[in-house]
């Protein structure tokens, strides 16, 4: 009988207990066999959750050549966790090409429930929530930056729908900075800072009021929605 893939979500930066349900943390508990994006954390991950690493057989998530050996536990019976870096699998994470494989080879995927910044942020934000679209990183480069970011505005505006994305944490005051220079004062940004930790901050103004007093982000994960 063939393993069940399951897709862990892992908290963003408070304890697992605080984050996850119990009957996720039994699930993990019972699992020897992970595929995950970064050894060294899902090792501090898996002490954090009561299980001995040393136990568990972990493998990185390579090149799509490596999938069918990390799916290896689930045709000899046993069942995967795949664990991301924080929040869920498959959500802007390299996860996603895994469960794919795993489909093409006819395994059952189970999603476990956990916390995704993406998701917490469109609840706490107060914009759009029956259309959105998730745009990952924006370009680097000034120029590629607005220019993406004026075509962002103009889609939410013509379709009526939350644009949501985010930024490498030490990038995240130039991001804010260039949609402050960027969007049209009416429209609406909110900016999630820190999503379940003691230090949240989600915070959803026009941008003429952002304008007025624009925060100081630092080096603190971020997530940015905006409604035209």
């Amino acid at each position: 009988m063939a393993g069940v893939l399951y897709a862990i979500p892992t908290p963003l930066g408070a304890s697992p207990e605080a984050s996850l349900p119990a009957a996720v943390l039994r699930t993990v508990r019972a699992l020897r066999d992970f595929a995950v994006e970064d050894a060294k954390s899902a090792r501090a991950f898996l002490a954090a959750v009561g299980c001995d690493p040393k136990q568990a057989r972990i493998r990185e998530l390579g090149d799509e050549s490596d999938d069918a050996a990390l799916l290896a536990p689930l045709r000899e019976g046993r069942d995967l966790g795949l664990l991301s870096e924080a929040g869920c699998p498959g959500l802007a994470d390299p996860g996603a090409r895994l469960v794919a494989a795993a489909h093409r080879a006819g395994f059952r995927v189970v999603p476990l429930v956990g916390p995704s910044a993406i998701v917490l942020a469109l609840m706490a934000s107060g914009l759009e929530g029956q259309r959105f679209a998730f745009r990952g990183y924006l370009p680097r480069g000034c120029a590629d930056r607005a220019r993406r970011i004026r075509d962002l505005e103009a889609r939410s505006r013509r379709e009526r729908e939350t644009q949501i994305f985010i930024e490498t944490p030490y990038r995240s005051d130039a991001l804010l900075a260039a949609l402050l220079a960027t969007c049209a004062p009416k429209t609406r940004l909110c900016v999630a800072t820190d999503l379940t930790l003691p230090t949240e901050s989600v915070r959803t103004h026009a941008i003429a009021a952002w304008r007025r007093a624009p925060p100081a982000i630092g080096k603190r994960p971020t997530v940015f929605l905006l409604l035209a």
